[in-house]
């Protein structure tokens, strides 16, 4: 090779190196924590899902995305400390479920962008302005039906007919607001000329005790309000239930009728996760929450599980059958 030629080559490729080295660098990696209210399979395909949809939209952990995930188990004290460490690290952006966890979140950050799931009410609970204009850090994916305390009361009257009260159990600390479902519970009980009772309980151990006080009256059913506790709690709940011959009605199909409760109304939480993914990809690509109208869910699932039907001696009406989306057997 001439030197001519020898010099060209080189300073041709010494020009290209910057570019070439630019080209090479690793993409920058993005932080994302996540805070779920409790652990367990269900929590946990949840997060999959949410992970699974964010690698389907270009982000892989370790390569450009990392991610930090914090498990509650339904204790308030919990959410918060979590909350605490979470936003220590700086994410990017926080993703939290439910209304008592984003309680928690909000209480630590009004900077970080957070993407909420499975929050019954965020306007009044002031995590935004308005569902089409967030306004402020938040935004997601609610559970807002108001109208869905009115249609616990009505279905657990129509599947349990001699329903003439009925008792709240959750936790203070931890359900999401009563004010939220109480004004339909009230308009659809007073109709049917049933009673209501709140019984908040502080403790797991508590919960035997306002299962039994139903028990060995007919007349006595309970609707398990929305509240973490309850989920990670479920499993005593329903086994209570059906040991002192209580009908109950609970809050999503997911959780409780899947796994021995009588019935559950409410809409699929799990839909939401790869929802969320994109407000997620949305956020760290630009947007700004505030830009991200908050969703609501359009579709509500009724599910009976005959099998404790059965066992409660309860006869499940073929109209209620008919509108059921599933019916375990």
């Amino acid at each position: 090779m001439k030197r001519r030629q020898f010099l060209g080559f080189v300073g041709s490729h010494v020009f290209m190196w910057p570019f070439v080295a630019r080209a090479q660098q690793p993409e920058r990696l993005r932080r994302i924590g996540v805070l779920m209210p409790i652990i367990g399979p269900i929590a946990q395909s949840e997060v999959t899902a949410f992970l699974g949809a964010l690698k389907g939209l270009g982000w892989a952990e370790g390569r450009n995305l990392q991610t930090d995930i914090r498990w509650g188990a339904g204790d308030a004290d919990r959410f918060q400390s979590l909350s605490k460490e979470l936003v220590s690290q700086q994410p990017d952006v926080i993703v939290g479920t439910g209304t008592p966890v984003v309680v928690a979140l909000v209480r630590e950050t009004r900077t970080i962008p957070i993407v909420f799931v499975n929050v019954a009410d965020p306007i009044g609970s002031g995590f935004v302005e308005g569902l089409s204009r967030p306004g402020g850090n938040l935004t997601g994916f609610t559970t807002d039906n108001s109208a869905l305390g009115g249609k616990w009361v009505e279905l657990l009257k129509e599947l349990a007919p001699r329903t003439a009260r009925v008792t709240l159990l959750f936790n203070p600390a931890t359900v999401v607001p009563l004010k939220i479902y109480m004004p339909s519970i009230q308009a659809a009980a007073s109709s049917l000329a049933i009673e209501v009772n709140a019984a908040p309980v502080h403790a797991q151990d508590e919960i035997e005790g306002v299962i039994t006080a139903q028990a060995g009256d007919r007349r006595n059913s309970i609707i398990v309000m929305p509240d973490p506790f309850n989920v990670t709690n479920r499993q005593q709940i329903i086994a209570l239930a059906a040991r002192y011959g209580v009908p109950a009605m609970y809050f999503t199909p997911t959780y409780f009728a899947e796994s021995g409760g009588l019935v559950a109304y409410g809409s699929d939480f799990a839909e939401q996760f790869p929802q969320a993914a994109v407000y997620v990809d949305r956020i760290l690509k630009g947007t700004k929450p505030a830009d991200l109208p908050v969703q609501a869910p359009t579709k509500f699932d009724l599910v009976i599980n005959l099998k404790t039907a059965k066992a409660l001696g309860l006869d499940v009406p073929p109209t209620l059958l008919a509108r059921a989306a599933g019916v375990i057997e």
